[in-house]
């Protein structure tokens, strides 16, 4: 059997700078106290995402009725529209 045929075929194409990253919806945000800094760790701490080192990524999927202080790598713009329709607030790290 030629080694070309031996060898495993693995697909597709990943670039070098993609980023990964962990997300989490608005509607899971609802678990939280109003008021509190929502941050990497807390979110680690919650069971929303596996570690705290990850880049976290906030997806605007769902509805969120309390005033949160957001801190992640990154938010879509419902996401953002919501946190600061619900009176709280969004900032990247």
């Amino acid at each position: 059997m030629p080694l070309m045929r031996r060898v495993p075929k693995l697909g597709g194409f990943t670039p070098r700078n993609r980023k990964v990253y962990a997300v989490v919806n608005v509607c899971d945000l609802e678990r939280f106290e109003k008021g509190q800094v929502i941050d990497p760790a807390s979110l680690a701490q919650a069971g929303l995402i596996r570690k705290e080192r990850e880049s976290v990524k906030i997806l605007g999927d769902g509805d969120l009725n309390t005033s949160l202080t957001v801190r992640a790598h990154a938010f879509t713009r419902s996401a953002r529209e919501k946190i600061e329709a619900a009176g709280g607030t969004a900032e990247v790290i």
